[in-house]
């Protein structure tokens, strides 16, 4: 990757949303209700700017967490209507450590694979989760990225995720889009992997908390 490669936006749609999540990536530490520590990046500086986006398609849950346990938030673009995201401006580097750590990878090393995905629209880096990068539009006429597993929904079984993991997706939805917690209840219900495996009223009691 190129050091000369300008910024771009990570586009979040799982707990990276919440800025306090984000942040163990970026400076390092271990979030709240997680079980792994991360490193960081090697520039730990804040991202420049945010903003709350809607990407078009999905958000389903699946596999298993080793670091929250339950499911896990993939994004899969040909699932109908829109994706409720944040998308947070960091530099190029940053985005590829990021990656990296998301991967279970150590941060530093560059991934070629960034300036393919701005390039092409998508680079495959592993047959792994989150090991498939995607852009999914630009804004500001910088590309926005995000990263997800290589399969789609319809091919891959649902797994709810664990009330931690949720309650950060739910912290970012309100810190980003600023909705009121029913609709942000309404919303996570009806995500592929809660839907018929939360209870609304549960959704809403953890929603509530955040």
């Amino acid at each position: 990757m190129s050091a000369g490669m300008p910024p771009l936006w990570y586009v979040a749609y799982g707990s990276n949303m919440s800025a306090a999540r984000l942040g163990c990536y970026l400076t390092g530490g271990r979030p709240m209700g997680g079980l792994r520590s991360y490193p960081g990046c090697r520039d730990g500086r804040p991202p420049r700017r945010s903003a709350a986006v809607l990407v078009p398609g999905g958000v389903y849950f699946a596999g298993e967490s080793r670091a929250w346990t339950g499911g896990m938030a993939f994004y899969d673009p040909e699932l109908p209507g829109t994706a409720a995201a944040r998308a947070w401006l960091l530099t190029s580097e940053q985005f590829a450590d990021l990656a990296a750590q998301e991967m279970y990878r150590s941060p530093g090393a560059d991934l070629a694979g960034v300036a393919t995905a701005v390039a092409t629209g998508r680079a495959t880096l592993g047959p792994g989760r989150y090991e498939t990068l995607l852009r999914v539009g630009t804004r500001d006429g910088l590309p926005m990225l995000t990263f997800t597993a290589p399969h789609h929904a319809g091919d891959v079984e649902w797994n709810a995720p664990a009330p931690a993991y949720l309650g950060m997706l739910a912290a970012g939805l309100r810190e980003a889009h600023g909705w009121p917690v029913e609709r942000i209840v309404d919303h996570l219900s009806g995500l592929r992997g809660v839907a018929g495996r939360w209870e609304r009223t549960a959704v809403a009691d953890l929603v509530a908390t955040c």
